[in-house]
């Protein structure tokens, strides 16, 4: 069981002084997040790729290398890649890149994105939305399998048996599959035999339990080893040494945040009643202290099949030594209790295997 964190590296206004943070400023900040993480013991550190204002990273894997070089252990990845307008080999060579620096540890995210800026920005049709990431990810998937490539496509130029620098240290680049829930993207990771990471943001994350299901059976319809897939989960929340004060200190942004987005979306107002619902045991919101926030992970690994779970932390914009506060309690003591309850728990049902996918 893998625990990590996912930035975004936002930079709405701060909802107490209404002050903006640089870019710069928050950039370098979340290298200090991730150096943080590495020193408590965390598995992997997500940065997300958006082309907006009020975020910061539209290059995770410069800000991920730039991390790379100060840590030691954790995994690094994009959280996400938004694949369908990026060129494929670029992002290919990126992660190559990042993966020389950090002696292996790099790993790429694919999904669509849950914005659609970055579309007129690099000269894309929003017609061709789901035609671009398949083409997109066809290709990335080829470059990985062999230093010379030869492809064609319909939307970018055909490469004729052309080399891709600089290679991996890993032997296989890591390359997850992205997904909010749609089922079509369940089924062809599944199909692909490619690790899949769910953004459980809202509702039960226990009914996100037949996805994974289908995801496993798309697998095994594929002929891919069951005992090797990865499912994870990109989940909000925020660890206190008390759950009263976790959730306290995490509410005025996260009802910023969500209310922003809200309207952008047409999304009920958010308020405490709505934050307290979702901090609930059934619930998607991970706020509290260090037992609560393990129980409700150990029960997602239970129930879902999730076998990573990253924190998304801080939603909109928070101070940045409470930020560091809530890693440094995920690593040294909600880590340490999850994955001493799954270890034993795997053992008593062989490896976690009670989940019948067969059926």
């Amino acid at each position: 069981m893998e625990i990590g964190i996912t930035s975004f590296v936002e930079t709405k206004p701060d909802v107490k002084t209404g002050e903006v943070i640089s870019h710069a400023q928050r950039l370098r900040e979340v290298v200090e997040e991730i150096v943080l993480a590495d020193q408590v013991g965390l598995d992997v550190f997500g940065v997300g790729e958006h082309h907006r204002q009020d975020y910061a990273a539209s290059s995770p894997a410069i800000v991920l290398a730039a991390a790379a070089a100060q840590t030691k252990r954790i995994r690094l990845t994009s959280a996400v890649t938004v694949l369908s307008s990026l060129d494929p080999v670029r992002v290919f060579q990126d992660f190559a890149t990042l993966d020389g620096i950090s002696n292996g540890r790099a790993e790429i995210m694919a999904g669509r994105g849950s914005f659609i800026e970055s579309f007129p920005l690099f000269g894309y049709d929003l017609n061709d939305y789901d035609e671009l990431f398949e083409e997109h990810l066809e290709l990335l998937l080829k470059i990985r399998e062999s230093e010379k490539v030869t492809w064609k496509g319909g939307h970018r130029p055909a490469i004729n048996h052309l080399g891709v620098y600089p290679r991996p240290v890993q032997n296989s680049l890591p390359i997850w599959v992205g997904s909010g829930g749609r089922q079509d993207s369940a089924i062809r990771a599944g199909l692909l035999g490619l690790p899949l990471i769910l953004a459980i943001i809202g509702g039960s994350p226990t009914d996100f339990a037949p996805l994974v299901q289908l995801y496993r059976k798309a697998a095994a319809h594929a002929g891919h080893d069951q005992s090797r897939l990865k499912v994870g989960s990109h989940s909000i929340g925020f660890v206190g040494e008390s759950t009263e004060r976790a959730a306290d200190t995490f509410f005025p942004s996260t009802m910023a945040g969500m209310n922003k987005l809200g309207k952008e979306r047409g999304w009920a107002h958010y308020d405490r009643s709505s934050y307290d619902a979702a901090r609930s045991f059934e619930g998607a919101l991970y706020v509290g202290d260090p037992e609560t926030v393990a129980q409700k992970i150990i029960h997602l690994r239970k129930n879902v099949g999730v076998t990573r779970f990253m924190l998304y932390v801080p939603l909109s914009t928070m101070p940045h030594a409470d930020v560091m506060r809530a890693i440094e309690l995920l690593g040294t003591e909600v880590a340490p209790r999850v994955r001493e309850e799954i270890t034993k728990w795997e053992a008593e049902t062989e490896n976690g295997s009670s989940f019948n996918f067969d059926s």
